[in-house]
């Protein structure tokens, strides 16, 4: 049954267009529930049954027993039945936990120092969309435990390499190191624990925790009230920044998140110390222990071997290496955000990390060698052609070598000449250009094409029939003109 204030709530929400599916993930309640009270107009509080029951007359007797003894509900129903009570046990389980006030568990307030502590976990929420998928969206939380300084960070992944990534990226945030880390019984942080015997931590972070200076204190099995302040801003986060956000895609949420943590989370007035956090940070920062000159290296290191089309594949997606590399094993070194492959200790290649699903990323410049490989073995091949025309061509080519820059250009044309042509024509024009001296494409095309042409022999002068032109009377020439210029000469 609900009240009617969310009887409210869910009404409003039907108008906004959520589906019952939706409501009940929101308020939680059970989407059965929600469907019913979606489809009625008005809110009808259920009225208590008024029926008499069996177990009246042994109630207060009941009520006694349990505030004196600690009896079971087993126990309370043998002594009712000696009292003359003739129903079932049910009715007194239901009752006596009706009244039985519910044990609530007590824990201490912890206090810290400042630059004491520092709490980290993730958290989930929903999916996002990444490119052409839909990815899980995580997001790590570390809080420092005296002023409640927060950093939050968003990934689709929770692997080791985003563990301690953004274990780095927090620090370098906050500007120092604090004494020590509390953490979840999370395998990326303990690999093992054993009740009575000190827990196992997980090398890797070990190994970034002793590079930065901080002890790792673990909670207890099922404790996650020992760190309290991240859970705390677990919650708040999902209430104040993700509720009602539609981000659309995975590149604007860190953005969006920075920006919240510096304009909203981070200045407000906490409930708890009714101070705003970046105010005390100004304090707890001056107790943090500063950062080591050299990052850790916070990737995570795997054998692979790349293909016959140079690829190497890591979360279903391909990324190349130079195409001299196909075939060999590698070093892929993975961080969050980056991709770097290694051969003999020397780097090859390095990609932006995809988080997109099937795809192929490719470096314009790693199948460069192969295409000159090919190239180079194409080029040759139309010069054996080119050297099959006639016997001059060798001669011909030592030209172009010597008067082209690009004598290959002059080749291809050549060659294809004698697709065209026949080759004997082809190679006599070859002939007759080194004759001329004449080393170029062109001349062998004007060569070829003027002896294709066909020219008739010429025929008898044909004279027209009309009288006007065959009474046409010349005049006699004057040749007393040249006489002159003979007697000059």
């Amino acid at each position: 049954m609900i009240n009617y204030e969310q009887y409210c709530r869910i009404r409003q929400l039907k108008e906004e267009g959520l589906k019952a599916a939706q409501i009940s993930e929101q308020m939680g309640l059970d989407s059965r529930t929600v469907s019913k009270w979606m489809d009625r107009t008005t809110f009808q509080q259920r009225l208590p049954c008024l029926r008499p029951s069996k177990l009246d007359p042994y109630k207060e007797d009941i009520v006694r027993m349990v505030e004196r003894y600690p009896f079971t509900a087993v126990q309370i129903y043998r002594k009712v039945k000696e009292e003359g009570f003739d129903g079932g046990y049910t009715i007194v389980k239901e009752y006596v936990r009706k009244i039985r006030p519910r044990k609530q568990p007590a824990f201490l307030t912890l206090h810290f120092a400042p630059g004491e502590c520092a709490q980290v976990d993730w958290g989930s929420y929903k999916s996002i969309a990444v490119g052409n998928t839909s990815r899980r969206l995580s997001f790590f939380v570390m809080v420092l435990c005296y002023s409640r300084m927060m950093y939050v960070e968003f990934t689709v992944s929770q692997t080791m390499e985003h563990f301690l990534g953004c274990h780095q990226r927090a620090l370098e945030f906050f500007g120092g190191v604090p004494e020590k880390v509390m953490v979840d019984n999370l395998k990326s942080a303990v690999h093992t624990r054993v009740t009575g015997q000190d827990p196992v931590f997980n090398p890797r972070y070990l190994d970034f925790a002793n590079h930065y200076g901080f002890r790792i204190v673990p909670c207890g099995v099922r404790k996650g009230n020992e760190k309290g302040r991240v859970e705390n801003a677990v919650g708040y986060i999902k209430k104040n920044f993700l509720a009602g956000l539609a981000p659309g895609d995975f590149k604007v949420i860190n953005p969006a998140a920075r920006q919240w943590l510096d304009t909203i989370a981070n200045i407000r007035i906490h409930g708890t110390t009714k101070k705003k956090p970046v105010e005390m940070f100004s304090e707890e920062v001056q107790k943090l222990t500063p950062l080591p000159p050299l990052a850790h290296d916070t990737s995570t290191i795997s054998q692979v071997r790349a293909s016959k089309q140079f690829r190497v594949t890591l979360d279903t997606n391909r990324y190349s290496v130079p195409a001299e590399y196909a075939g060999m094993r590698l070093t892929m070194k993975a961080y969050s955000d980056r991709i770097c492959l290694y051969h003999a200790n020397k780097l090859i290649a390095r990609h932006v990390r995809c988080y997109d699903r099937h795809q192929d990323i490719e470096d314009p410049d790693h199948p460069k060698a192969l295409l000159a490989r090919k190239r180079k073995a194409r080029d040759q091949k139309l010069l054996m052609r080119f050297l099959a025309l006639t016997p001059c061509a060798e001669q011909y080519y030592q030209g172009l070598k010597e008067r082209r820059l690009n004598q290959l250009h002059h080749i291809r044309k050549i060659v294809g000449l004698s697709e065209i042509y026949d080759e004997q024509q082809v190679g006599r024009a070859l002939e007759d250009a080194c004759e001329f001296k004449a080393f170029s494409s062109e001349y062998i095309i004007n060569l070829l094409e003027q002896r294709s042409r066909i020219i008739e022999d010429p025929g008898a002068l044909q004279l027209t029939r009309n009288e006007d032109m065959l009474e046409i009377t010349l005049a006699r020439p004057d040749l007393a003109e040249y006489d002159r210029r003979c007697g000059d000469a």
